[in-house]
């Protein structure tokens, strides 16, 4: 099965604990602090493997979590790290924030890393709070959590250049033929129901990979037949290869199957326009082929190269794969995201984001979210005092006890920070 869209959920390792420990040998007075700090937790990394074809493996397996660090230990012991968690993935695969839609990767190259969610640090031990006035002390912090998303995965086929057009117009005869790709072939629409690529060589010793794209229809960017789940692998062709059947024989026009499918392109990406198109009329040993080509080359001018062929009797064949690895060589990549090639440094001013938010929900609770209060909580080790008094020392530096003042907080109200609760005391 070909699989080239899954969404799978990723959790990076959290950190390790440190400890609360102190060093206690025979003949050694004062011995002060020994915990250790936690080990760092195992990043979620997707690495390149040019083996695989498909993301079928992620079909059976949609979540992937990072081993925790360890936690730390006495005599300053510190836990050990854990090594990456490292997911292999086809060339080809873009990584999207599936809540913001920003990529966060674009794999190509085999062997090529790109680390997707990052792993909490270890927490520190008590040895690190020892100071003057207080060189004993029992505070410990938790490991901090790791990055946790959800992510689309999309394969897009590394090809130099793609066959489109509408059903039955010869796309996987004319495959078949240039390369040693066996693509289903039969006599009706939409044989073809995957992607295939070809590797092909030219007469004068040049390669290139060529797609086979699943037929288009009108309506095809909206999800009407097949060709709208392919129409992501035209994306990184250099070169678009449009196959149209000349001899006219279902009753269409070439010229509006031409018209019809650059319509299609264009409403699904407009950076599809700009690939340079070469167009082949196929079945020319078919009666008024000639006739429809001559009528053709009026309609679209002369800027448009049209390619005459026979895939049956292969006629024609030698000077279009010429044309297409010349094409190719001449045509530059396609950035599947916009890069910014102004080398200038801008400095602006960017609004930090607030520690924290406060609410109150409908039982009169008063609840505190955001990202920095939350990494705290987490962090804290709650069955310490000491670490209790340091957790609302923050919280009081955070500027939260004041606002939860200006909310109308009261000695005894219900203060939640995540699923916890907590009296607020005056």
């Amino acid at each position: 099965m070909f699989v080239d869209h899954v969404q799978v959920h990723v959790k990076a390792g959290d950190g390790g604990n440190g400890i609360v420990a102190f060093r206690r040998e025979k003949y050694v007075p004062n011995g002060g602090p020994a915990g250790g700090d936690g080990g760092r937790g195992a990043d979620i990394v997707f690495e390149v493997e040019e083996g695989l074809r498909t993301l079928m493996d992620f079909r059976y397996q949609r979540h992937f979590k990072g081993e925790r660090g360890e936690n730390g230990r006495t005599a300053k012991q510190h836990g050990k790290s854990r090594e990456a968690n490292v997911i292999k993935v086809p060339p080809g695969t873009t990584v999207k924030d599936a809540e913001t839609g920003d990529i966060l990767a674009d794999l190509t190259v085999h062997g090529q890393k790109a680390t997707i969610a990052r792993a909490g640090r270890g927490g520190r031990g008590n040895a690190r709070f020892a100071t003057p006035t207080n060189p004993a002390p029992e505070i410990a912090e938790n490991g901090e959590p790791g990055e946790e998303k959800t992510i689309d995965l999309e394969l897009k086929l590394l090809a130099d250049a793609g066959l489109v057009g509408f059903p039955s117009v010869g796309k996987s005869t004319l495959l078949s033929i240039v390369s040693k790709a066996k693509p289903k072939i039969a006599d009706y629409h939409f044989t073809t129901i995957v992607p295939n690529l070809g590797v092909v060589e030219t007469d004068d010793q040049r390669s290139f990979v060529l797609a086979d794209l699943p037929g288009l229809i009108q309506g095809a960017h909206e999800g009407v037949g097949l060709g709208h789940q392919f129409l992501r692998h035209i994306e990184r062709t250099r070169v678009i290869v449009h196959v149209i059947d000349m001899s006219g024989l279902e009753g269409r026009d070439p010229y509006e199957d031409f018209l019809t499918i650059n319509q299609e392109l264009e409403a699904y990406n407009l950076r599809l326009m700009e690939r340079p198109q070469l167009v082949v009329a196929n079945k020319m040993d078919l009666p008024d082929a000639e006739a429809h080509l001559q009528t053709f080359k009026e309609q679209v001018g002369d800027d448009v190269p049209v390619f005459p062929l026979s895939a049956a009797t292969k006629d024609g064949i030698t000077a279009l794969l010429r044309a297409i690895a010349d094409k190719i060589e001449d045509t530059p990549e396609f950035p599947l995201a916009e890069e910014d090639v102004d080398e200038r440094v801008l400095y602006t001013y960017a609004k930090k984001e607030a520690p924290f938010t406060i609410e109150k929900d409908d039982d009169g609770a008063f609840s505190i979210t955001g990202h920095e209060i939350e990494k705290i909580f987490h962090m804290t080790d709650f069955n310490r005092h000491d670490s209790v008094q340091r957790f609302a020392r923050r919280m009081r530096q955070l500027g939260i006890d004041d606002a939860l003042r200006e909310r109308g907080a009261e000695d005894g109200d219900t203060v939640r920070i995540l699923s916890y609760e907590f009296e607020f005391v005056e």
